[in-house]
């Protein structure tokens, strides 16, 4: 009886060991989002856990109250330092004042990467997994132009940014638009200081449907013959349409916008939008945490798309409206591949 007591003891003390290690064992990461309320950054949530779950891994998500909420999205780095993560995936709402946080990290030994949107400096997160926002710029300018002809020589264009705590995505949209629409845009890494009569101006949003309305009746105000209106987001540019509709004006204007939610294609649907960029959160989120996997595996990191400084997780053009050497995909594509 002793004897079959000392070996059930045994037993139960080597199943209480072989659960500790495989804790041990087990691969922590961290999603840290903007918000958690933005369906992008829902979708991009779902693409981490779904994959960590795939993975085995434990995964960890923190967001900020609101877009721009730097202070949180510090604490959630610190949190996850705290908790012996192998892996950080982050869209960072200040790009410049995260980097002190991230760099704690890495001299932790995490591994982190930057989500949708880059650091300043880039190189300040191991990789970033993210759409190429200067071509979703580029696509939509060149559509616009496209769709006017002749007539975008005449074109009276507003420009509805996100807020200069982001300038990294901000910048590389806004420039990318005014290029593809045929803008001398001077320094490309400067919003506004180009010369060209046709942009009427640029106002911030902070990438919601307020910020949105508010921007476009202050631009309004200051030309109510606006007819080209480029959107940081689809939020900004619902709000743009409010705004237009609002003064009788929403006949008549191009809204383009870079996100390609399935809000944003059923916008481009009913008219709302005529072209948006289409990104894929959650292939990043889940390509990001399979690089935290090999990462944990071996200590091997991300290599950069060919010729670009992050790993390209793609973007298309979608629109009822193809315009001649712009390529597209139609609403119906759009709306199957809807943030996939």
């Amino acid at each position: 009886m002793k004897t079959a007591i000392r070996l059930s003891l045994a037993a139960s003390a080597l199943a209480l060991a072989a659960g500790a290690a495989q804790a041990q064992d087990t691969v922590k990461a961290c999603l840290i989002t903007k918000t958690d309320i933005n369906p992008f950054f829902v979708k991009m949530k779902e693409g981490a856990t779904a994959k960590a779950e795939e993975l085995g891994i434990e995964l960890m998500t923190f967001a900020g109250k609101v877009d721009g909420d730097h202070e949180t999205q510090q604490q959630a780095v610190e949190s996850c330092i705290a908790a012996g993560v192998k892996g950080i995936l982050i869209t960072a709402s200040d790009t410049k004042a995260i980097v002190d946080s991230v760099s704690q990290a890495r001299d932790a030994g995490i591994l982190v990467i930057a989500l949708d949107t880059p650091l300043d400096p880039i190189d300040a997160a191991d990789a970033t997994f993210a759409t190429d926002n200067r071509e979703a710029g580029r696509l939509i300018g060149a559509w616009a132009a496209g769709k006017l002809g002749d007539e975008a020589a005449n074109a009276k264009i507003a420009m509805l940014d996100l807020t200069p705590s982001a300038p990294s995505v901000d910048v590389l949209r806004d420039q990318g638009f005014l290029e593809g629409f045929g803008v001398d845009v001077k320094d490309e890494n400067v919003i506004g200081d180009e010369d060209d009569a046709r942009v009427i101006g640029h106002e911030t949003t902070s990438g919601n449907e307020e910020g949105g309305q508010s921007a476009m009746e202050a631009l309004l105000q200051r030309d109510p013959d606006i007819n080209v209106v480029y959107t940081i987001n689809e939020p900004a540019a619902a709000g743009a349409y409010e705004a237009l509709d609002s003064f009788g004006k929403a006949d008549g204007v191009l809204i383009v916008s870079v996100d390609g939610g399935c809000p944003g294609v059923a916008n481009v649907e009913a008219g709302v939008i005529g072209a948006t960029s289409q990104q894929y959160p959650l292939e990043m989120a889940s390509k990001g945490i399979e690089a935290i996997s090999a990462f944990a595996k071996d200590g091997s990191k991300p290599e950069n798309s060919e010729g670009l400084d992050f790993v390209n997780t793609g973007v298309n053009l979608v629109t009822g409206e193809p315009v001649e050497g712009v390529e597209s995909i139609s609403i119906e594509e759009g709306k199957d591949r809807c943030w996939g």
